[in-house]
């Protein structure tokens, strides 16, 4: 009985008990998730390393890797010729993507979402762009050499 009037008090104008019922059964079960320790809810899913480098990969189109290299090392986009109207010839010109293995994260940030010059943005979120940074950090570490 105390029960029902609980539901009368969380939502009075519901009168249709199997929509009270319902409604219930949702927010119990949103808070029971919501609630579940962080590594219960991370089991499932991938880790931040491999989200790292699905989105270093692949964020949204094309990828960090394209054009900032397999490690971030940086590397030739392309190369071009430009007329020099006061010299009147043509000169060879290079456009090349910085290095951003040694950037720090609020470098990597600032890079990321400003438009400038020919990098697009990528409308990526504070934790993607963390999450890019650490794996970027992560691959650049030197190899631990295995004990014989």
């Amino acid at each position: 009985m105390k029960f029902k009037h609980i539901f009368y008090i969380i939502a009075p104008k519901i009168r249709n008990e199997k929509m009270r019922n319902f409604i219930f059964l949702a927010l119990f079960l949103n808070a029971v998730i919501f609630f579940l320790p962080r590594s219960a809810q991370a089991e499932s899913f991938i880790t931040d390393e491999e989200y790292g480098a699905m989105l270093y990969k692949n964020p949204r189109g094309i990828g960090c890797d394209k054009c900032h290299g397999e490690k971030g090392e940086g590397s030739l986009i392309a190369t071009y010729k430009e007329f020099n109207r006061t010299a009147g010839a043509y000169y060879e010109r290079a456009l090349n993507a910085p290095p951003i293995n040694a950037l720090s994260l609020q470098e990597l940030a600032d890079g990321i979402s400003s438009s400038r010059d020919v990098m697009p943005s990528y409308f990526l979120t504070q934790n993607e762009i963390i999450i890019i940074y650490k794996y970027i950090k992560s691959i650049n570490q030197p190899k631990k050499k295995e004990k014989k």
